[in-house]
């Protein structure tokens, strides 16, 4: 293997794996190890007898849930937007071709003790058991000036200025309960906590127009998940760079990490040899001294169910939020419901995956609130990770890595980070080019 490239990659988590196909369009000769065997890292999706290794090491899966083969667990529960950065980056780049999605069925929001659908349109906000009378108006003209505000027509304004007044002045002027605020930022805008009030409402506004026109996309709710598991994702862009030349080695680990006289990255020596890159790109847990923590962790539950989760309308997938505020927490916690449907489960089970930041010294208490909601379980699963982000930006050692994967419900946060770290290697923003067609690949790799 002692060879030369332009870039090494380190760890096939969903944003290395990104930026490895991007990368690879782009004419760079890419090498990409994992020390893994399999594809996904920190973002992989795991049958069962690999989850109990994982996660409950003493007790061997024993089948009762039916075949290995029937289960596929996500370790970092999201969906996609369907109208998001991440479906953006998959469209463009064709990834599609290599996966299939499913839109998931609702999105829903706790409030008073009680689950409800989000209401994303006006039509909706009326019928919402979420409000009384008065407050479904208030709500429908909220959602009404979202809808019609433009930009250059100050008339739509109605004397908002988006990028100094704040989210709490805008609720204000709308005379919203804190029961609604509270569904609008954490689960149409889904803020993980209430420091946005404070802030400028653009970001909030943004976010919400994003929520909307990705239910509008394909009605029901705004999220899509791809058949076998977000495990696929990774291995779609993988099979990209491939395609552009991209060599990948998986179950390799990394023997020692070679710097130059000046303390930049140079490469790396494995058991298949030496590879030489003038950068690395890396998931934090290959560069533990390069990493700081966030002073956050992540309590994630991986929950068998042999029933739908209640009071959603028998739903096969779903997204449940549960603000804040209403539980007396500082960060919202989510649930994350798939099915069979998704071919992530045996047929007659369904899994719940709960996640949060931990802000207390009792974490699985801190779930309770989810657990009466997806009511009895089968198994449970549990797993704590701690959140990093890298000490410098690369410039100095031409190590970039990629921060921790949070708990929040989409990959918003992931496509920020993929696009941030490709700026800082490339020196430019990323433009999403439309990728060859088949034929026109097949013509590159010389076949017929």
């Amino acid at each position: 293997m002692d060879e030369n490239y332009d870039v090494i990659v380190l760890g096939t988590g969903l944003t290395e794996c990104i930026l490895s196909g991007l990368l690879s369009i782009e004419g760079k000769k890419v090498l990409h190890i994992d020390r893994q065997e399999y594809y996904g890292g920190e973002s992989a999706s795991l049958n069962l007898t690999q989850l109990y290794h994982k996660f409950k090491p003493k007790k061997e899966y024993e089948g009762q849930f039916g075949k290995d083969r029937d289960w596929c667990v996500d370790l970092i529960p999201k969906f996609l937007m369907s109208n998001g950065e991440l479906t953006n980056i998959l469209v463009h780049t064709d990834v599609t071709r290599y996966m299939e999605f499913k839109q998931v069925s609702g999105s829903f929001v706790y409030r008073g003790g009680n689950i409800a659908k989000v209401p994303a349109t006006q039509m909706e906000a009326v019928s919402s058991p979420l409000m009384g009378f008065f407050e479904k108006r208030r709500m429908k003209n909220f959602l009404e000036f979202i809808a019609n505000y433009k930009e250059d027509e100050p008339s739509t304004h109605h004397g908002i200025n988006l990028d100094k007044n704040t989210m709490e002045e805008v609720y204000y002027k709308y005379g919203l309960e804190r029961g609604t605020k509270d569904f609008i930022g954490h689960a149409m805008a889904l803020h993980t906590n209430d420091d946005y009030l404070t802030q400028p409402a653009r970001d909030t506004y943004n976010r919400i127009i994003l929520y909307v026109s990705s239910v509008a996309r394909y009605g029901k709710s705004p999220y899509i998940y791809p058949l076998y598991g977000l495990g696929e994702l990774p291995q779609g862009f993988a099979r990209l760079s491939a395609i552009y030349g991209g060599t990948f080695m998986l179950d390799t680990p990394i023997d020692e990490i070679l710097y130059d006289d000046n303390g930049k990255f140079e490469g790396v020596k494995t058991k298949e040899g030496t590879a030489k890159a003038p950068i690395v790109i890396a998931d934090p847990t290959y560069f533990p001294e390069k990493v700081k923590s966030t002073g956050q962790k992540v309590i994630r539950a991986m929950c068998i169910l042999d029933h739908p989760v209640p009071n959603t309308n028998d739903a096969d997938s779903a997204q449940i939020i549960i603000p804040q505020n209403q539980v007396n927490r500082k960060n919202d916690i989510y649930i994350a419901v798939l099915s069979s449907a998704h071919n992530v489960c045996a047929k007659g089970y369904y899994l719940a995956i709960i996640s949060t930041i931990i802000e207390t010294d009792k974490p699985h208490l801190e779930l309770e609130p989810a657990f009466k909601i997806i009511g009895e379980t089968k198994d449970v699963l549990m797993g704590i990770a701690d959140l990093y982000e890298p000490l410098g930006d690369g410039s100095v050692d031409r190590v970039y890595l990629s921060k921790s994967y949070d708990p929040s419900s989409h990959f918003e946060s992931t496509t920020d980070d993929v696009k941030d770290i490709y700026k800082r290697v490339m020196g430019h923003d990323l433009v999403l080019k439309q990728r060859k067609t088949v034929e026109e690949e097949a013509e590159l790799a010389g076949l017929d």
